[in-house]
């Protein structure tokens, strides 16, 4: 019998009372529900939880420029009317509006990232878990698509110190483009993502003739999709492709950003994708038995029961023998309910 992986969680409740502003769709606070959840169906057993450290502004500065990093330091609400050219320069606005605590919550998801990649690198897990993370479209200079900080690169770059190839792996409808950019010209870092590509679709990258340049040429692939792909099609072409790129690439390590506006009825999304045919990508990409690095990031409104119990159970604890789901269909509750049903310890080490 296949040994039962060992699996970090990392979570800070401070991460969920940032508020990005009436009708903005990143809703930080689902964070918070979704750890309910997981407490809620008492998966936290099976987990050891982490609350990361506040990644330091020198951390951050290892991707991003020390003049950016120190930009979202002293930017606020109240003094962003003194700040009209810099605003521009770093394209803070509507997608990436400046509200309250808005530096220490990148903080909070960049830590709970590179803590996670250093756990992996120590051995001391074989799956980590940040939910609060992926945040795949910042780039060096500027925040991008609801995103500040590119705290993907930043777990990258931290597996690289053990590692001398890293695969990251993106099924967010939109395209990796931030990752992919801050790789592109290395062969340590094959990049792969699917993604919806053409009719003007955000960020407007990620052609299949993009395969990276230099070193980094042919470490590059983008697999463009047209609108409502559905779980069959998807998950076929996903096996078939990543069960190549592991064979010929042989990574030391697995970054995997999932997220979830690639589902069905998402506001921002187009494929046609269900909760249980996302989880089969984790479960895929879990049966290569390389250390993994997991986010799931959550940007639109989507029953988080149901992706708590398919994604996390399925997808990570199902291939194991713990948990069947139907156990815990019989103990749904309401979100108030899970609020209070269970509680958890952080582990300090």
């Amino acid at each position: 019998m296949r040994p039962k992986d060992k699996i970090a969680y990392f979570y800070d409740g401070d991460v969920g009372s940032v508020y990005f502003g009436p009708n903005h769709p990143m809703k930080p606070h689902r964070l918070c529900m979704t750890h309910h959840l997981v407490l809620a169906y008492d998966l936290h057993k099976k987990m050891e939880i982490y609350r990361p450290h506040k990644a330091y502004p020198v951390e951050l500065a290892q991707f991003h420029s020390a003049d950016y990093v120190e930009f979202l330091h002293r930017i606020t609400p109240d003094t962003q009317h003194l700040f009209s050219n810099e605003l521009a320069r770093y394209n803070l606005g509507e997608d990436c509006p400046v509200f309250e605590n808005l530096f220490e919550f990148c903080q909070i998801y960049a830590g709970g990232t590179i803590d996670a990649a250093r756990r992996l690198n120590n051995q001391l897990c074989d799956i980590a878990i940040n939910w609060a993370g992926g945040l795949h479209h910042a780039k060096k200079c500027e925040a991008s698509g609801f995103c500040y900080i590119n705290d993907l690169v930043l777990g990258i770059l931290e597996l690289l110190k053990y590692h001398a190839r890293v695969l990251y792996i993106d099924i967010d409808v939109h395209h990796g483009d931030g990752v992919e950019e801050a790789f592109y010209f290395t062969d340590r870092v094959m990049t792969v993502s699917f993604h919806k590509y053409g009719d003007m679709f955000f960020p407007g990258t990620g052609d299949v003739k993009d395969i990276g340049e230099r070193e980094g040429k042919f470490y590059a692939i983008n697999v463009p999709l047209k609108d409502g792909i559905d779980d069959t099609s998807f998950t076929r072409l996903f096996k078939t492709i990543i069960s190549k790129v592991v064979e010929m690439y042989q990574p030391g390590a697995i970054v995997l950003q999932c997220g979830a506006d690639s589902l069905a009825g998402d506001r921002l999304g187009c494929f046609n994708l269900s909760i249980d045919g996302h989880a089969e990508c984790v479960r895929i990409v879990k049966k290569f038995n390389l250390p993994l690095l997991v986010y799931f990031l959550f940007d639109q409104p989507f029953n988080c029961c149901k992706y708590v119990m398919f994604k996390v159970q399925r997808g990570i604890f199902y291939p194991t023998g713990y948990w069947r789901w139907r156990i815990y269909k019989r103990k749904c509750c309401t979100l108030l309910d899970c609020r209070n049903r269970s509680s958890f310890r952080y582990r300090t080490s």
